[in-house]
């Protein structure tokens, strides 16, 4: 059992966890995406009122879909990241019981209290929701590739990245927040224990499985009580907020953030090869060519982070306030890379 605040208010974990859990819901939306209701409907046991499928991550988008949806009691989410999110928001607006279950662990969202929405492609959190039950269904869950599943680390490696930049703030008196080494070592731990399990991950068993899961719910009884998630988010997560923007278009998760790990522990100089052999080992998609990102758009994207970051002004300090990111420094990173 973990101890501390997870931001889950009951869970189930098994193998057919979901079957049946529409009976107990009462009138209940789904939020999800057409592959995976297909997947999860027969499990239910019973019809949702509506089923909401995610259009687009903008706010404008959100706000029709959720004025437009029947009353109900609750709000399933089924799905990966966007299909969360989406019933994220609805239960929020609504003020209406959430029940998460993910059939793809590429991402934290499920559980975390915030909703991921976008304004013009830009990355914001709205909100404040907790699962009644999260639902971890891992048959269910390994019906989605193996690369998907396998994504959740992403949000859990960052902690490598994200944990020096905020020592890096702290001894630049740059820190957006009260320091807490204790913070760290735990986020730390979190993150030794999530890699000494890399065999289980890579294969998927419910070990592998659960480790993911278990490490979101860890890094919660960090960051909710702190009130930020400055142990999780650094540098790794602004090349993706930035390439976002710049290309208009959404990425897998775990992956895009896997790809700035890899870039900023090198420009960190924080034991970079350890962390590109971990994503290696567990099966982590982090190259360029795994994303469709462009050469020229990917140096594009890192000459002009500062200029981004320091324009947005809600970014926390970071390498990338710190070490400049030079041409020279761009081509050699990048030579490294597949695209």
């Amino acid at each position: 059992m973990i101890e501390g605040q997870t931001n889950v208010r009951s869970a189930r974990f098994g193998a057919g966890a979901a079957d049946g859990i529409g009976k107990e819901l009462g009138r209940f939306i789904v939020t999800t995406m057409d592959l995976p209701w297909r997947l999860a409907k027969p499990r239910l046991g019973a019809q949702p009122v509506a089923v909401l499928r995610v259009e687009s991550m903008e706010i404008e988008t959100l706000d029709r879909q959720v004025a437009a949806a029947p009353e109900c009691d609750t709000v399933l989410a089924i799905g990966g990241g966007q299909a969360i999110d989406l019933g994220k928001y609805l239960a929020w607006k609504r003020g209406l019981r959430l029940v998460t279950a993910p059939t793809i662990l590429s991402v934290d969202a499920f559980v975390t209290p915030a909703a991921g929405l976008r304004r013009g492609h830009r990355v914001e959190y709205v909100g404040q929701t907790s699962p009644d039950p999260l639902v971890i269904d891992y048959d269910l869950i390994r019906t989605a590739p193996p690369e998907l599943n396998i994504a959740g680390v992403g949000d859990l490696l960052s902690i490598h990245t994200a944990c020096f930049d905020w020592e890096l703030a702290n001894r630049a008196g740059k820190s957006e927040f009260p320091f807490r080494a204790e913070d760290v070592a735990k986020a730390r731990a979190i993150l030794a224990d999530t890699m000494a399990r890399a065999d289980a991950i890579r294969s998927c068993s419910d070990d592998g499985l659960g480790a993911i899961v278990e490490g979101y719910m860890r890094v919660n009884t960090i960051c909710l009580p702190a009130g930020h998630y400055r142990v999780e988010e650094g540098s790794e997560h602004y090349l993706f907020y930035e390439l976002e923007e710049r290309l208009q278009r959404p990425f897998i998760h775990g992956w895009i953030v896997g790809l700035g790990v890899g870039l900023f522990s090198r420009l960190q100089e924080n034991h970079h090869a350890e962390a590109v052999a971990f994503m290696d080992a567990v099966g982590l998609r982090h190259q360029p060519a795994d994303l469709d990102i462009r050469r020229e758009d990917l140096a594009a994207s890192l000459l002009n982070l500062r200029r981004y970051v320091e324009a947005r002004r809600d970014l926390w300090y970071t390498v990338i306030n710190e070490r400049a990111l030079l041409p020279a420094w761009v081509e050699t990173a990048l030579a490294t890379l597949r695209f």
